[in-house]
């Protein structure tokens, strides 16, 4: 089977967990009513609400902030040439969690809104960081180096964080919540600039499937054609930040979609990512998908972080992965 075609099927599967989605949760939607609250809402049921305003915005959140984290991640690999590097390597995670919990302690933000840009202002200071520390020395920008600078920040931004937590413990609950990854209550309106965000940058990361391809060769052959792999890089650098910046901002921290999802799309369409790019966006919107959805069921009444459950579905891949010896494909 042609990776085009496995494209194509990758994008039915899509769409179906997306109908899926607007009809799981903790009382089953029939997918009639959902269609009839889509086409021709009726502001008096209550199941047409649920659809059109809690599910469809969850819905809409999980399929990007799915397809950010995948592709932030192939592009991550591609970049360190590291096949177990994910957009937590590059800082995104702690940054966030540290300019949040500063910004509760500091100025006692409530606004979802104001959580919100502060995260990502936090990711992209940590992502910046990681990208001039990764640069700093003689010579061009080092694989390794980057990877020792995305620890030492994460490291660096963690130890803030729990030494707030520890001072000021009034953000505690919510910071703990975030931690966790979540998809509820998140308000289509408040996320708007942020899922732009992440949108462009899925789009342009597609479009530089060639140049990724080139650079993942290896910087002699990259030089030899004429590419400049320093602009490459920081192009490249400044997507992950968009990317697992907004998903971050938005969702909170979801682990393994952007280790694990480049694996499984390079075992399907191979390693050309003018087509393993879009195949991330694809599939890594479709397993948040599917792990919000049982995130929704699994302990009814309540309901599970998801991040806890791409955890579940992450780790014993890692491990796995580990073991192999961090072997593409």
């Amino acid at each position: 089977m042609s990776a085009p075609i496995k494209l194509g099927i990758a994008s039915l599967l899509l769409l179906a967990c997306c109908a899926l989605s607007l009809s799981v949760g903790a009382s089953w939607i029939s997918p009639g009513t959902v269609a009839a609250a889509l086409l021709k809402a009726d502001p008096l049921n209550v199941e047409h609400l649920l659809v059109s305003t809690t599910r469809l915005s969850r819905t809409v959140t999980a399929v990007v902030v799915g397809a950010s984290l995948a592709v932030a991640g192939a592009l991550m690999q591609a970049m360190t040439r590291n096949p177990l590097a994910s957009p937590g390597l590059f800082g995104i995670n702690a940054g966030a969690t540290f300019s949040l919990v500063l910004c509760l302690s500091l100025f006692s933000i409530s606004s979802p809104e104001q959580w919100l840009w502060s995260a990502f202002i936090g990711a992209a200071v940590a992502g910046a960081l990681v990208w001039l520390v990764g640069n700093s020395g003689q010579g061009a920008l080092n694989p390794l180096r980057m990877v020792l600078a995305g620890a030492a920040i994460t490291a660096l931004f963690t130890a803030f964080s729990q030494a707030l937590l520890v001072i000021d413990q009034q953000g505690l609950d919510t910071v703990l919540f975030w931690l966790a990854g979540s998809l509820s209550e998140r308000d289509l309106a408040t996320a708007q600039p942020f899922i732009l965000c992440a949108l462009v940058g899925v789009l342009v990361a597609c479009l530089l499937g060639a140049q990724v391809n080139v650079l993942n060769a290896g910087v002699q052959i990259a030089v030899g054609l004429g590419q400049r792999t320093g602009l490459i890089r920081l192009q490249l650098g400044v997507l992950v930040v968009m990317l697992a910046g907004s998903a971050v901002a938005v969702a909170g921290s979801i682990g393994f979609i952007g280790l694990i999802v480049p694996h499984v799309v390079r075992r399907l369409v191979g390693i050309d990512h003018r087509l393993m790019l879009p195949g991330c966006a694809l599939l890594g919107a479709a397993l948040l998908l599917v792990a919000d959805m049982l995130a929704r069921v699994v302990i009814l009444p309540q309901e599970m972080p998801v991040g806890v459950m791409t955890a579940l579905f992450g780790a014993p891949f890692f491990i796995a992965l580990a073991r192999r010896g961090g072997r593409h494909g």
